[in-house]
């Protein structure tokens, strides 16, 4: 995978001075849907830990419903939680996932920590089954460290 070329890209869009955070999110967002094959749904969600509710920010893909998800729900809200990665390569085989769309057959929520809070996470769908990878999961981690440079 071409991830290492990628991560250029990223810093270049985070680094637009004169663009809004979100511009910058959304741009992003647009990016990495544009160029990973099997990223068809890419968004942040962000966390309000007064309610215990992740919130929709910046996305490219289908529309969702899923503009709040409470902590604990679904592949995102556990995220919420653990604070760790969650690589799901069928979501027909979990138990706890809010199905967004019956094309999503696969999902990976990393979560983007500044100053060693949870304060969201990257969200991918895909339309493939288990693509998702090492490569995948180190490539958003890179992601979430300069994105939360935004902060």
């Amino acid at each position: 995978m071409h991830f290492e070329k990628l991560q250029i890209g990223v810093v270049s869009i985070l680094h637009q001075e004169e663009k809004t955070r979100d511009e910058k999110l959304y741009e992003l967002c647009a990016y990495l849907s544009n160029s990973v094959a099997y990223y068809n749904w890419v968004g942040f969600y962000f966390a309000n830990h007064e309610t215990k509710t992740l919130h929709l920010g910046p996305y490219v893909g289908a529309p969702t419903d899923h503009t709040v998800i409470p902590f604990g729900k679904g592949i995102c809200g556990q995220v919420a939680e653990s604070n760790t990665n969650f690589v799901v390569p069928d979501v027909s085989a979990q138990d706890n996932y809010i199905a967004c769309s019956f094309t999503v057959k696969s999902e990976i929520v990393v979560p983007l920590f500044v100053k060693g809070v949870n304060i969201g996470q990257i969200d991918i769908d895909s339309h493939v089954l288990d693509p998702f990878t090492k490569a995948d999961e180190d490539f958003l981690e890179f992601v979430n460290q300069e994105v939360a440079k935004l902060f």
